[in-house]
């Protein structure tokens, strides 16, 4: 690459998607780039021309090391949605002026599916009309559904916190050993896919006896019967503890926590989901008169870099790195994927897909990894997620918390 590049984050931040702008930074570097700019809350900041220079911030290994510690966006995120080509021409001219006046090479966007989709409709513009810009995808997504990638960064470091704080959960609830248990529902992110809902079954060792009932949204969700199993657990049990997809859905497609009231829409026509374990904890505490404890965890689940896993950590940063080698060999329009052998110990490669392959399409939980009771996950799903979660890389403490990377 003769020119400079820009990198940029979408969507919803994970615990490591600075590691994917570390990673695309020091292969820049290594490649002799003479700019590295960063977007400012991504396409939607780049349209504004918003950008920064990394070099300020990470012009040294402490820059880096730090940045791979911070949670959220760096650079800033975004939730735009890029208008159809045709019609919206004007809006990708600009794009392309802006990276001509900054004499930009190759854009990288590190994201989910959305994210996925603008990389394909910006490479789908500059093949049609004959420019040489290039742009890749970087992998990024908690949800952990994008397809052909064995998996996605951001997710074994999510599945991480979930399966650490429902240990932590479960000890709590037992500790009273009451004559009525409490019923505690906790909520756990996943619209459409449960991969997020599936990590509380890592919570299962020799320590801890996992939770009694994990609800994801690749199965109807009957409230009926939930109810009635969760009246047996109470007869049978001092506490009980059960993880359930925000996104479950009743027999006629409706989500749960939308019964009974209306909830927001995105730019991308997502509904916005909150409200299932309330909705679950009261229906259970009217019906049984139990105790009931509902928790959220929310951002929680993406924000905990604090505990993130440092294979999540190391792929992050490989995917982004991997993305400008890719591009450094004139490859556009695609997204970088890993690449698991199958073979013990846990190894993974990484090639770059075809970005049309991947953009708007949702992978789900298969259905071989769900029991067949529908409340649980087999040990084959345990096998493909423990190996993501393993390792940790200490934060660096000053004052008593962690220390973090602020952009000016």
């Amino acid at each position: 690459m003769k020119g400079n590049i820009v990198v940029g984050q979408s969507g919803g931040p994970t615990a490591v998607i600075n590691s994917s702008v570390a990673g695309v930074y020091a292969a820049a570097k290594k490649l002799g780039v003479k700019k590295i700019y960063g977007m400012v809350h991504g396409i939607e900041g780049f349209l504004e021309d918003k950008m920064i220079d990394l070099a300020e911030y990470l012009d040294d290994e402490t820059g880096i090391e730090l940045l791979k510690r911070t949670p959220s966006a760096f650079l800033g995120s975004c939730r735009f949605k890029m208008p159809k080509i045709e019609g919206h021409e004007e809006v990708y001219e600009k794009i392309f002026e802006i990276m001509e006046k900054h004499d930009i090479e190759c854009l990288f966007y590190a994201g989910g599916n959305d994210s996925m989709d603008t990389v394909k409709m910006l490479s789908d513009y500059a093949a049609a009309h004959n420019k040489p810009q290039r742009f890749m995808g970087v992998p990024k997504t908690i949800d952990n559904d994008l397809p052909v990638t064995d998996h996605c960064p951001g997710y074994g470091s999510a599945a991480k916190y979930i399966a650490t704080s429902l240990k932590e959960i479960i000890r709590d609830n037992s500790s009273f050993g009451a004559k009525k248990p409490t019923i505690c529902i906790v909520e756990i992110m996943g619209r459409n896919a449960g991969w997020l809902t599936a990590a509380a079954a890592l919570a299962k060792g020799d320590d801890c006896e996992g939770c009694d009932a994990i609800y994801l949204p690749e199965k109807v969700f009957d409230i009926d019967k939930f109810v009635a199993d969760v009246k047996d657990l109470a007869e049978k049990k001092s506490s009980v503890v059960i993880a359930v997809s925000e996104g479950v859905k009743v027999a006629d497609g409706r989500y749960v926590c939308e019964i009974g009231r209306e909830v927001a829409v995105d730019a991308f026509g997502h509904k916005q989901m909150s409200g299932t374990a309330v909705m679950l904890a009261e229906k259970i505490a009217a019906e049984t008169g139990l105790k009931t404890r509902a928790i959220e965890f929310s951002t929680l689940q993406r924000a905990a870099t604090h505990l993130a896993s440092l294979t999540d950590i190391n792929e992050a940063f490989q995917v982004g790195y991997d993305a400008v080698m890719a591009a450094e060999e004139g490859k556009t329009g695609m997204m970088i994927t890993l690449d698991r052998n199958g073979e013990e110990p846990y190894q993974c490669g990484t090639s770059a897909y075809d970005i049309h392959a991947i953009a708007n399409v949702e992978r789900k939980v298969p259905d071989e990894w769900i029991t067949a009771d529908g409340k649980g996950l087999t040990e084959g799903y345990e096998k493909y997620a423990r190996p993501l979660i393993m390792g940790e890389l200490q934060p660096l403490f000053v004052n008593g918390t962690p220390r973090h990377l602020v952009r000016k």
